[in-house]
């Protein structure tokens, strides 16, 4: 299928003026609410960028708006810093933040739609379906991979 879903949400998230135009917004913002006495975004910060990026960023990038439909919680923020290689950092630059950022949300997007590929409810309702219309096993287990791999396909096409 040609690249990895992970560098297909990296690479749509880095080349977005909209991603790169709502993380400069969010670095401004922890700035001014810090009152402008750091250079960069303080750790604690984190969570509260995020949530305010995540607002900005659903209503503008659609792989945003699609696949993440909460906030990160601070969890996955921690590991996400952990994950840049920032943790050691007592506060990020406005490149760092924006590291941060495509890190977050590259993990967010995917476990997005990993729930989606994980939901059981079609290939239930198609056993069922199978089972009233007393069709052969065979028949029912080929439909049911049949429409797992259509969804899976249609989930990593719209990662792009």
């Amino acid at each position: 299928m040609g690249i990895s879903p992970s560098k297909r949400v990296d690479a749509a998230l880095r080349r977005a003026p909209l991603f790169a135009a709502a993380c400069d917004a969010a670095f401004d913002r922890c700035l001014a609410d810090a009152q402008r006495r750091f250079p960069g975004v303080r750790r604690y910060q984190l969570a509260d960028a995020a949530a305010h990026l995540h607002s900005e960023l659903s209503a503008s990038v659609p792989l945003v708006r699609r696949w993440v439909p909460s906030p990160p919680p601070r969890v996955r923020v921690d590991a996400a810093l952990r994950a840049a290689g920032l943790e050691d950092e007592a506060e990020l630059s406005r490149l760092q933040f924006r590291e941060f950022a495509v890190e977050l949300f590259r993990e967010a997007v995917l476990a997005g739609a990993a729930d989606l590929l994980r939901a059981p409810a079609a290939a239930a309702g198609i056993v069922g379906i199978g089972m009233v219309a007393r069709a052969a096993p065979p028949v029912v287990g080929r439909i049911v991979a049949v429409c797992a791999a259509s969804v899976a396909t249609a989930v990593y096409l719209s990662l792009g």
